[in-house]
């Protein structure tokens, strides 16, 4: 692989093999390069009928500095890879520094990986990458993650019989024979967990029962929905949790308050509140759950992710009807585990769930290592229906 150097980016060339043209990566450095980054999945997956288009605005806008608050603490440089004229695969390559700060590591990523089913075309994508992450002087490279675990991350390696669900990834199966082949190894192993209602024990309703009479009670612990009319203070309550209720995960960077408070503006837009449920005890927060409608089912029919002119209809129509949701996060603080909380919550979110006709539920992602919350969806008979992978590579 030759390196050729000009003005405004970093120019990686293969050697020209079998009649084709070869392959050079081009660092993204135009509002014009981002928009054909971004497009890039469309056309790599039109025939693929499970595929998920992101929204362009919304990816543009996590992409580009200024607009999105990861810019303000880390950085990353996006790469797209041409045969000849014809874009065959795109690639970022992420320095997060708050995820090395907090976990004491010298870690690079990489995400929003996209190819065709060629080596040397995915082989090109992980050199670029791994030359940018060295020359920051990071010692190991870590994904497929979107920024972090905060966001989407993890390749799918098992269960490509559907669509993902809301803010899950979705690849090709022979992408996990390019990551391997490029010598990456499995880091975390996670798992999504399905939940039909029908099918479902009426175990957690009772446990639920129990534990809001013999030890909620007596605690004073109570819950209650996210008060929409109050959602900044909410989320700000709720932040503090999000931060402290997975500090020990393995992988795990805490959000800023801008990070959290952008998450959360995005997903008010779709939040039913029913599915928002917070605990409280002596009127101070102590967890909180949230299950999110699947928006995937609407999403599903936008063309390229475009919402004008007639995606933003598809929208506000499709979203009433979405029947679907994720269990996107439940947290407790660490002082008042193993309470029994966090089995009031799936209770509850479970009790609402059948009340509005929702058709399944999905927990994700939970670690293949976290054999209590493993154990707790096997307890009331979800479907553990796909499998997910973080790999890592030294640099």
């Amino acid at each position: 692989m030759e390196t050729l150097q000009t003005s405004q980016q970093t120019v990686h060339a293969s050697q020209q093999t079998n009649g084709l043209p070869k392959v050079t990566i081009q660092a993204v450095t135009s509002k014009k390069q981002l928009a054909q980054f971004i497009d890039f999945p469309h056309d790599l997956y039109r025939n693929d009928v499970n595929y998920v288009p992101e929204l362009f605005i919304a990816q543009r806008d996590l992409l580009t500095p200024g607009k999105h608050p990861f810019h303000e603490h880390s950085a990353l440089q996006t790469f797209l890879a041409f045969r000849g004229n014809e874009i065959v695969g795109r690639i970022a390559a992420i320095d997060n520094k708050n995820a090395n700060v907090f976990n004491k590591t010298n870690d690079g990523f990489f995400g929003f990986f996209d190819c065709i089913n060629d080596k040397e075309v995915s082989q090109a994508l992980f050199n670029a990458a791994r030359q940018w992450l060295k020359e920051r002087k990071l010692g190991t490279m870590i994904g497929p993650v979107n920024f972090s675990t905060n966001e989407a991350c993890g390749l799918l390696v098992e269960g490509f019989d559907g669509p993902p669900v809301v803010m899950m990834t979705y690849n090709y199966p022979y992408y996990v024979k390019l990551i391997e082949e490029a010598g990456f190894a499995t880091k975390i192993t996670m798992y999504a967990w399905k939940i039909i209602p029908q099918y479902m024990n009426d175990r957690p309703f009772r446990v639920m029962e129990v534990l809001q009479e013999r030890i909620m009670t007596r605690r004073n612990i109570t819950f209650r929905k996210v008060n929409m009319k109050n959602f900044e203070q909410e989320v700000k309550g709720i932040h503090a949790i999000y931060n402290s209720a997975w500090d020990k995960n393995l992988g795990f960077v805490p959000m800023t308050e801008a990070e959290f408070m952008y998450l959360a503006k995005d997903l008010k837009m779709i939040l039913d509140p029913d599915f928002g449920i917070v605990a409280e005890e002596n009127g101070k927060l102590v967890g909180f759950a949230l299950a999110i409608p699947d928006i995937n089912q609407v999403l599903i029919k936008i063309k390229r992710g475009r919402l004008f002119p007639t995606g933003i209809v598809k929208l506000l129509l499709g979203k009433k009807k979405v029947n679907g949701l994720r269990i996107l996060a439940l947290g407790v603080l660490e002082s008042h585990r193993k309470l029994g909380i966090d089995a009031c919550f799936y209770g509850e979110l479970m009790k609402v769930g059948r009340a509005k006709g929702v058709a399944y539920g999905e927990g994700s992602w939970i670690l293949e290592t976290n054999e209590m919350m493993n154990a707790a969806m096997r307890g009331i008979n979800a479907d553990r229906y796909r499998t997910y992978r973080i790999y890592e590579k030294e640099i």
